[in-house]
């Protein structure tokens, strides 16, 4: 194994796990302010605290590597959230994209060098 592709991978999703619990717990601690956001970005509001849960749940998986297929989920989920935030934000042009756009950085980076460390995920 080798370190710098360890090293990368651990830098990248940490900083992903960072972000993606930080948004979670926004959508808890500051609801009417998430609430407001996603009502303006054309989502509905009943979708929050699931999106919330998801995104711990999907952090989970991705550092506790009890599943490659639950991890391999979880880097998606992550992948549409995160291209699905970009889209939004540009399409009603608040300028608030960078942080989904730095999200979907560090999912790209995250999974490449995972695939690098660990054998690649087989189906039956």
């Amino acid at each position: 194994m080798n370190k710098t592709n360890v090293l990368v991978y651990r830098i990248a999703t940490g900083l992903l796990s960072a972000l993606m619990l930080f948004s979670a717990s926004m959508y808890f601690i500051q609801y009417p302010m998430v609430e407001e956001t996603f009502l303006n970005l054309g989502f509905p509001s009943f979708i929050i605290y699931p999106l919330a849960i998801a995104k711990i749940l999907g952090i989970i998986a991705i550092w506790s590597n009890k599943s490659a297929m639950l991890k391999e989920w979880a880097y998606a989920g992550f992948t549409f959230n995160t291209l699905l935030a970009i889209a939004a934000h540009q399409n009603i042009n608040d300028g608030e994209f960078f942080a989904a756009l730095i999200g979907f950085i560090l999912v790209i980076v995250s999974y490449i060098y995972h695939r690098k460390i660990y054998k690649p995920f087989k189906q039956d």
